[in-house]
């Protein structure tokens, strides 16, 4: 299906989204959109899909102008939308996943709809259990759902939206397979990013967006350098690596075990330093988020013991450790890191200590507007942090990090972030580091995890690695223990 967009004007209050943009995507393509964060690229395809009205301009479905309502309508007429966080209902299970929305009358044929799912599973290399609850499947996973119900709806259009945020590397691979294959069956794919290897990598035409508009498009072969001006209008530089890891040990993990449905890690020995920052790699699922919950006292260990400055903290719950100085950013933003139907302002008046009976809408105001700044948030201190996009989301979570800390712990932290994003948020967390906090985190990005990381754990099939000094290992070798080879 062709796509045609003419002058499309969105704006939200004083901010002008989508300014005047045209363009147009061929059938059979893989389209990509990139942009920094609040470029307006989301809000672009939230138009094309009916999430959003545009307040004027046109869109032409094959030369044929129409008007798309709602993103039920959207479907209808072929054009479906993978988000950035998954828009499914985890208590349920796949099949009631898939079958939510659709024309089946009180009783549908749920063996019918059983061996559909597991044909385009099995045509597309997904492992799918049509039984399996969605809550226990990884993003990468859900991702792999949302796509096949969109196929068995019957769309023409698939649009992505920033999907390998994450994602593991081979989930990516296997993404970036499944995009290939449909574009070359008569899909058009537009595949919105931020991230330019992958736009190099996957996309047969790219059109770049910077602070609401369209300021360039690109054919292969493509140029680094030329996106990257294009995004910010202006050349960006990674910056040397430097490092505030002290010999004092903040943290101590004697002899801990760790266990969930479906996995167990046992005897993990770690100290962890002053002002040090470790990265956990791994395939998604693989143990990384039950060890941030450990640290943060949401989970605790079935073995072993927590010493926090000495004191044994095992057992104790997540408030102990917050007042300690320790907080977690999740990778779930609006499930767990932030409150949907509530304003930017109301988020920093919870994020605060307050001694006082009643809270002071001035000093409140005045704290959000700061914040706002300090952190480049797209928004206003009464935007609902639902209307923010996921690079904004991700920003306001950061900024809710309260100023005296001793551990961060953080699961994918430039997650949904642009490259200048990106390095401005490291910087911000080196500072954290200089003031003697730890960091400990988690990325898909192999690049990101050797950049900034002192020392590195990797996580595979219920075994941990000794620590891992950064500077002396490299992305192939990480990819390697990853994939189980080398222990």
């Amino acid at each position: 299906m062709k796509i045609t967009l003419q002058h499309i004007d969105k704006s939200f209050g004083k901010v002008h989204a989508n300014d005047d943009i045209n363009l147009t995507i061929p059938s059979g393509t893989i389209q990509g959109i990139l942009g920094e964060n609040g470029a307006g690229k989301s809000t672009l395809m939230k138009i094309l899909t009916g999430y959003y009205q545009a307040d004027s301009g046109e869109i032409l479905l094959d030369d044929m102008k129409v008007k798309i309502t709602s993103p039920e309508d959207a479907v209808v007429r072929g054009i479906g939308m993978l988000h950035q966080d998954p828009l499914d209902f985890p208590p349920m299970k796949v099949i009631d996943n898939f079958l939510l929305g659709t024309k089946g009358g009180l009783f549908p044929n749920r063996k019918q709809v059983e061996n559909e799912i597991l044909r385009l599973s099995n045509e597309f290399d997904f492992q799918i259990n049509p039984d399996a609850f969605v809550e226990t499947m990884t993003v990468g996973e859900r991702q792999q759902l949302e796509i096949l119900r969109l196929l068995w709806l019957g769309v023409k259009v698939l649009i992505l939206d920033e999907p390998t945020t994450g994602i593991s590397a081979n989930q990516k691979d296997k993404l970036f397979a499944t995009l290939v294959k449909l574009a070359s069956q008569g899909l058009t794919v537009i595949f919105v990013s931020h991230k330019l290897e992958e736009v190099e990598q996957l996309c047969n035409r790219v059109a770049v967006f910077r602070q609401g508009k369209l300021v360039g498009e690109v054919d292969p072969p493509y140029r680094t350098d030329q996106f990257v001006y294009l995004m910010f209008g202006k050349n960006v530089e990674v910056g040397e690596k430097a490092s505030f890891c002290t010999d004092d040990t903040y943290i101590k993990l004697k002899n801990i075990g760790l266990e969930d449905y479906r996995l167990r890690l046992k005897d993990i020995n770690l100290e962890i330093k002053s002002g040090e920052i470790i990265g956990l790699a791994g395939m998604e699922g693989s143990g990384q988020r039950l060890f941030l919950r450990m640290l943060a006292g949401l989970m605790r260990p079935v073995s072993g013991n927590i010493y926090i400055d000495g004191v044994d903290f095992t057992g104790k719950n997540y408030h102990v450790f917050q007042n300690s100085g320790v907080a977690y950013l999740p990778a779930s933003r609006l499930e767990e890191g932030l409150i949907p139907g509530m304003t930017l302002t109301e988020h920093f008046i919870l994020s605060e200590k307050h001694r006082e009976l009643f809270v002071d809408q001035r000093s409140a105001m005045d704290l959000t507007e700061e914040r706002i700044k300090t952190f480049n948030i797209k928004g206003t201190p009464v935007s609902q942090v639902e209307q923010l996009s996921g690079g904004n989301q991700q920003r306001a979570l950061l900024a809710l990090l309260r100023k005296r800390l001793r551990l961060i712990l953080m699961e994918h932290p430039t997650r949904g972030l642009d490259i200048e994003s990106a390095i401005w948020i490291w910087s911000k967390m080196k500072e954290r580091c200089k003031d003697c906090a730890s960091i400990v985190f988690t990325s898909s990005d192999l690049d990101e995890i050797l950049q900034y990381s002192d020392r590195i754990l990797v996580f595979f099939g219920g075994l941990v690695s000794p620590p891992i000094n950064a500077k002396s290992t490299t992305v192939d070798e990480l990819g390697q223990l990853i994939g189980g080879k080398g222990w």
